[in-house]
């Protein structure tokens, strides 16, 4: 993008959202389209130009949010709203998807941005995943210059947007802070590859940085064929399989847990280079759910006991609720 059009977007912004002007009146005071504005407004979004602000607690899901808290010995849970999204064919599932991501960025954002007012110095840790972005892309108008952003896992995953070292460098840039990531693979090809790697200096300081944290934002995922991991290559369909049949249902920063939140004895899990759940048990941690379809593996962690904080869809939340 131009410096000549993200000044134009940032004018159509302006004018809609500050000024109160409908997309018309903006349109006619750009003299562009009115479909060139609803696409600058979309990417405005999109890019995190503009950060969207709602008062959770008017939204009519606090008794879902203290159910789940209750149920799970949160110190808090936050609940956007449900848009009503029962079954696949109400909306494509990828547009249901983005939606709840979306919803999931707005809320955590702006429990981030609180935590960032706080405290002048804090150190936050980060897993990975469409969630983690979205939480990124909704961060604005934060200036935090002393804080520190850490990967909790490490970062030579996929080239994506959200994958552990952009998220990282994304907050870091939003806010002034400083970034420090895990300069090694996700999952080492094996035990002994693993144990090298975690002797080196780099990674060894990096993981205690990590264990200073004082929040550490994480996600987790379903363990299907059309899951991150899986979409992703990160694991194999062979791989998922025996997963499966040791009882997994999810992942979070490539840590798999059954229904029980209990680690499984798989050797994917000797191989992940990550904060364990003994040193997440120290730190509180706070779980981001985007999507019905991880609403099994969101219990399962919650059973963990690892979870302090949950910000959740109001559609997985109810989900989740009826689970039990």
């Amino acid at each position: 993008m131009s410096d000549t059009e993200e000044a134009l977007m940032v004018r159509a912004a302006w004018f809609y959202y500050v000024g109160g002007l409908n997309q018309e009146q903006t349109a006619t005071r750009l003299g562009v389209t009115r479909a060139r504005v609803n696409k600058m407004l979309s990417e405005a979004r999109d890019s995190g130009l503009v950060s969207i602000s709602i008062d959770h607690q008017r939204v009519g899901m606090l008794p879902v949010e203290d159910l789940l808290r209750e149920r799970f010995r949160l110190d808090f849970c936050i609940s956007t709203p449900a848009f009503g999204f029962k079954e696949a064919k109400d909306v494509e599932i990828e547009v249901r998807k983005q939606i709840a991501f979306r919803a999931v960025g707005v809320a955590a954002a702006n429990h981030l941005k609180s935590l960032l007012s706080e405290s002048e110095s804090v150190t936050i840790g980060t897993g990975w995943g469409r969630t983690i972005e979205q939480m990124t892309l909704q961060l604005a108008g934060v200036r935090a210059p002393h804080a520190r952003f850490i990967s909790i896992m490490g970062s030579l995953t996929a080239n994506s947007a959200y994958n552990p070292f952009e998220v990282v460098h994304a907050l870091a840039r939003r806010t002034g802070g400083e970034g420090f990531f895990l300069p090694v693979p996700f999952i080492a090809d094996t035990i002994e590859d693993r144990m090298v790697l975690l002797s080196q200096r780099s990674v060894v300081k990096a993981l205690e940085i990590a264990r200073s944290a004082a929040v550490c934002f994480i996600s987790a995922g379903e363990l299907t064929e059309t899951s991150l991991l899986r979409r992703q290559g990160m694991i194999s369909r062979a791989e998922l399989e025996s997963l499966r049949r040791c009882g997994a249902v999810g992942d979070t920063n490539g840590i798999f847990f059954d229904s029980e939140g209990k680690q499984v004895d798989h050797d994917l899990n000797r191989r992940t280079i990550a904060l364990g759940f003994d040193e997440l048990m120290k730190i509180p941690v706070i779980l981001l759910i985007a999507g019905q379809e991880k609403s099994a593996a969101a219990r399962g962690l919650l059973k963990s006991g690892v979870v302090n904080g949950l910000v959740i869809d109001g559609d997985a939340a109810e989900t989740l609720v009826a689970l039990g």
